[in-house]
Formats: structure tokens, C-alpha cells, sequence
């Protein structure tokens, strides 16, 4: 019988993969990468911005809205 083939290291702390968490090694490389994600570490930088008046990208303000 043949082995499964090897996963690739962990990208963020380069020990074997495990299948269960592929392709980290740990539940904690896995928060770790989604932390890097929520806060913006992984991104492609552009050099383009948005039009002023493109709707997505305009904030309203709710006069309802308490603001501390």
C-alpha cells in the first residue's frame, strides 16, 4: 500500500501540514492567517481610487445615530 502524498509545510510557521487544518499545521496558524486577513495585512496595493461619487464608497451619517 502507498502513502498518501505530503502536504506542503505550514505557511505561516513552515512545521508539516496537517490534513485536518490544511493547508496549517495548527487551529492556531489558521487564527493566525485570519487574523492577518481581518486586519488587512494580506492585500493588493492599487494606486487607483475609487470615484467620488461612487455610492459604495460615499458614508452616511444617521441623524438618529448617538455618536460618543
Amino acid at each position: 500500500m502507498t502513502e498518501p502524498p505530503a502536504l506542503p509545510p505550514c505557511p505561516i510557521c513552515g512545521q508539516p501540514a496537517q490534513a485536518r487544518y490544511r493547508p496549517f499545521c495548527s487551529r492556531r496558524c489558521a487564527d493566525v492567517d485570519l487574523g492577518r486577513w481581518f486586519s488587512g495585512q494580506y492585500r493588493v496595493p492599487s494606486s487607483e481610487f475609487p470615484p467620488a461619487e461612487d455610492e459604495k464608497y460615499t458614508r452616511r451619517v444617521d441623524p438618529d445615530d448617538e455618536v460618543g
